[in-house]
């Protein structure tokens, strides 16, 4: 039974039939200029949204934010410098140099090299590229504490922007990409966030897209389950965002181990649970759209620029409100930050992009007409990066009985520096994971760590990529421990690799988790 498809405004569907094996065959058509100006209207809504939201972000942890919000269309310059943008132009720039169908290895190369500052799951996949742990080892959990974090959320919008119609060729591309920063339900949010647009290029029915691009990831996961809450909220309180907001913050706002215990929260799921907010309340109107997914906190930059791209490619360039344009037109031939990109050099190689994946996937591109051979969503197998992982407390270097030093260590602003081969420390706690916090810096040493007694690995806290150092970061982490008393064992080896200017080892706490059920598990709305 041939599927039923929501006509938009700018693109008709037409059923194609006579193959030979007399199968019929199912296209999509759409307009070249009007396929051109819906990837511009994505990659606008993306410049826009971030700079409207960018004063606001992490502004309101755990709560919405209720203070002014003032944009104007100049702002958009901002966006030059927005991670949310040059990262995935980065991928783009891997991509005009060694194809589409690069390895991993060279997307992660070209990531980790460029000059720009990165946060979370990037930064340590950039630190992992150094470390030698490649993709898709690079965003596993094992060596990717962050791996359920928001990053590639943020950068997938130019794979969903160059599968128009094509939910299968966004996963596949999703899958190498995703996995070079993150797994699981950080995997899933770029994947759900590019499903998005590749069904909105053919679809103005916002609720319909939303639960078309849920197909494309599995309904058993976490990120699945709470865009089906906020789906279910937004049917029971269809006028009232924020009372929505606080049933669905009292059910998910534990998940992030990231945070650990703090209001703090980069999921990935939460984030993407305010895209959505933002999608169904908004209802098509742009300010409304970009207000509430800014308003629902956290992330507060990142929500309205996917929420805001979703509009653009639904309404195109053209559609756009003339006074959200104008600073794109107005600096369209402007760089962003450490690429050879511009917006038109953006809209114009996403759009030949997706001319050749098109056809590649048995599309017909003739003169103005694109013929777009229909895909049906597939969702990956599941992923899950950390089951039934609570955080359980937070043990600084300075709380006696739980740590023990032996050897030259030095207190220096409350942190605990090693740098000589007989400098050990010793971490006792009870649960099921740790992760220790400390510095990566220019003085950065290795250490060999050891869990109850047995070698782990070797860690290396040197870092200085161009400038940017990261305190209070985790240097190693485990879980999947038997429930019991273990004992972690730092043993500072007084090496260093090349480049680092000391073989220091500096240390702030220890984070403990327990394996328990989460909240969300057992929590039932109000109203059920």
């Amino acid at each position: 039974m041939i599927r039923k498809l929501i006509i938009s405004i700018s693109a008709a569907i037409i059923i194609v039939a006579g193959s030979c094996n007399n199968k019929t065959s199912e296209f999509k058509t759409i307009g070249a200029d009007v396929l051109r100006d819906k990837i511009a209207g994505g990659w606008a809504g993306k410049m826009i949204g971030v700079t409207y939201g960018a004063p606001t972000e992490f502004r309101a942890q755990g709560k919405t934010y209720d203070d002014s919000i003032k944009w104007k269309p100049s702002d958009v310059i901002g966006s030059m410098w927005q991670d949310d943008i040059y990262v995935q132009l980065t991928f783009m720039m891997t991509m005009d140099k060694y194809g589409i169908d690069a390895p991993a290895k060279k997307f992660q190369e070209m990531f980790a090299k460029a000059g720009y500052h990165l946060w979370h799951a990037n930064v340590q996949a950039r630190k992992n590229y150094y470390d030698s742990i490649f993709a898709p080892q690079s965003g596993m959990p094992e060596y990717n504490f962050h791996a359920d974090d928001i990053d590639f959320q943020i950068e997938s919008d130019y794979i969903g922007f160059m599968s128009p119609g094509m939910p299968q060729t966004a996963v596949k591309l999703s899958d190498k990409i995703g996995h070079i920063m993150n797994y699981g339900d950080g995997l899933y949010g770029g994947i759900f966030v590019a499903a998005l647009y590749s069904e909105a290029f053919f679809s103005s029915d916002i609720p319909g897209i939303i639960e078309y691009a849920l197909k494309s990831i599995p309904a058993e996961s976490d990120y699945y389950k709470i865009v089906k809450d906020v789906i279910k909220l937004h049917q029971h309180y269809p006028a009232d965002w924020q009372a929505a907001w606080k049933e669905l913050e009292s059910k998910w706002d534990e998940v992030d181990i990231c945070g650990a215990g703090a209001p703090f929260n980069i999921d990935a799921k939460l984030n993407g649970a305010y895209i959505v907010m933002g999608l169904l309340y908004g209802g098509g109107d742009p300010v409304k759209t970009m207000e509430i997914a800014t308003r629902c906190g956290q992330d507060s930059d990142c929500n309205p620029s996917n929420a805001m791209a979703v509009l653009g490619v639904i309404k195109g360039f053209k559609n756009l409100p003339p006074e959200f344009t104008h600073g794109v037109t107005q600096y369209k031939d402007s760089l962003f930050i450490n690429t050879d990109y511009s917006f038109t050099k953006a809209v114009e190689n996403t759009y030949n992009y997706a001319l050749g994946l098109i056809q590649k996937e048995s599309g017909v591109v003739t003169g103005n007409e694109i013929k777009i051979k229909v895909q049906e969503p597939v969702a990956p197998v599941l992923e899950i990066s950390f089951p039934e992982v609570v955080f359980n407390k937070k043990v600084s270097v300075t709380e006696k009985g739980s740590w023990n030093f032996t050897g030259s260590w030095k207190t220096e602003m409350g942190n605990i520096l090693g740098e000589s081969k007989a400098d050990v420390a010793e971490f006792s706690f009870s649960g099921t994971g740790v992760s220790l916090s400390g510095e990566w810096n220019k003085f950065g040493g290795k250490a060999d760590i050891y869990i109850d007694d047995k070698f782990d690995r070797t860690i290396d806290t040197y870092f200085n990529y161009n400038g940017q150092e990261y305190g209070n970061t985790s240097i190693w982490h485990k879980f999947g421990l038997q429930q019991g008393d273990h004992k972690v064992r730092i043993e500072v080896k007084g090496e260093k690799c090349t480049g680092s200017e000391g073989t220091k080892v500096n240390l702030t706490d220890a984070l403990v988790f327990v394996t328990a059920p989460k909240k969300n598990e057992s929590f039932k709305f109000s109203f059920e």
